[in-house]
């Protein structure tokens, strides 16, 4: 099978385990409340153009600027329009409730999935790293070793995967409420430190058009923590 193909796969893959970490912390914590009907549709036509006009513009913007224009996808650049556009959408909306719990355990794991796909993918994907000489480096198949950072940036959200997991046994209800910003920030912090390690076109001093938008995300989710709530009534969570 192709490196191509792979991908396609483990993209297929991503999508049904973060099916399946949705429904798991949906069986586990009432924080995770159904919208109100009536905004239901629009509400996820709003994360899903939202997702993908950022996934397929940033991602491709992101080539252009490197100087291999081309059409792509962004992990970070579908969080990001999702992002806005629902936020966009609820303030329309006048919904006050935040509604991310339910996506911090499904993007924590759809990421560490897809990154395998991203790594299989070989060269062709333009998600590898720099070269390096270190011992980790690792030969895509064209004689240079490189950072594979597809894999780190997978450990990485793999680890939070686990720790949000952990938060749940433990009935921490903090983490499940707050759990969506947790990843958001993590996700961030993580992705800015990799793209150091990343071939992509540098356009503000060192900084690449992905550590803005994980500048901007992680800003968001520190917002949105410290802004955060203590619910007066709570039902317990479920073990």
């Amino acid at each position: 099978m192709s490196g191509l193909a792979l991908h396609s796969l483990f993209d297929i893959l991503a999508w049904l385990a973060a099916g399946l970490a949705a429904y798991w912390v949906a069986q586990r914590t009432p924080v995770v409340r159904p919208l109100p009907q009536a905004n239901r549709l629009p509400y996820l036509a709003a994360l899903v153009c939202g997702a993908a006009f950022g996934a397929y513009g940033l991602g491709s913007l992101n080539l252009y600027l490197s100087g291999a224009p081309a059409i792509a996808r962004s992990i970070e650049g579908g969080l990001f329009g999702g992002i806005v556009f629902v936020e966009i959408y609820k303030r329309a909306a006048g919904l006050e409730e935040r509604t991310g719990a339910r996506y911090a355990l499904p993007l924590a794991v759809g990421v560490a999935v897809g990154r395998i796909g991203c790594f299989l993918a070989g060269l062709d994907d333009f998600t590898h790293g720099v070269p390096t000489d270190l011992a980790i480096g690792y030969d895509f198949g064209d004689g240079v070793k490189r950072h594979a950072v597809q894999l780190y940036e997978s450990a990485a959200m793999a680890l939070f995967a686990l720790f949000y997991i952990l938060a749940l046994a433990a009935k921490n209800a903090y983490v499940a409420r707050n759990g969506f910003y947790l990843a958001v920030l993590y996700y961030g912090a993580q992705r800015f430190l990799w793209e150091f390690l990343k071939p992509y076109g540098r356009i503000l001093g060192p900084f690449t058009l992905f550590q803005l938008l994980s500048m901007i995300l992680i800003l968001y989710a520190a917002a949105m923590l410290a802004t955060a709530k203590e619910p007066q009534h709570e039902r317990p969570l479920r073990a």
